[in-house]
């Protein structure tokens, strides 16, 4: 079992960025496939990126590549997400995500494939 506690959010104009954390506890990072998921009133939760257990593969949504990058810090128990030029449309709750006994270099994408959740962070992009 492992618990993620995400922090980071806020409220920031559009062009501006915020790093995203989410720290786990329980269990060492290491042995997890980690994500960040966002849901907008009235949408679904949808993904934004995902790292590999190993680091050493990513993966991102069309809409932020380029933009947001994922990483993770196991010694810290903590996986960021940097998010730059942000935009109104990112305005959504933003989830950390973990699933373990995936092999070493997959990203998981879906919500389905991930066990384990944060409770959220706010990010509001003001126009």
């Amino acid at each position: 079992q492992v618990q993620l506690v995400e922090s980071g959010g806020g409220l920031v104009q559009a062009g501006g960025s915020l790093r995203l954390s989410c720290t786990a506890s329980g269990r060492t990072l290491t042995i997890y496939a980690m994500g960040w998921f966002r849901q907008a009133p009235g949408k679904e939760r949808e993904f934004v990126a995902g790292i590999s257990r190993s680091g050493a593969n990513t993966y991102y949504t069309d809409s932020v590549k380029g933009r947001f990058t994922i990483s993770r810090d196991n010694a810290k128990n903590t996986v960021y997400l940097q998010m730059n030029s942000l935009k109104p449309e990112d305005t959504a709750v933003y989830y950390c995500a973990a699933d373990p006994g995936t092999r070493l270099n997959v990203v998981l994408i879906t919500t389905a494939e991930y066990n384990y959740w944060g409770q959220g962070t706010q990010v509001t992009v003001s126009s």
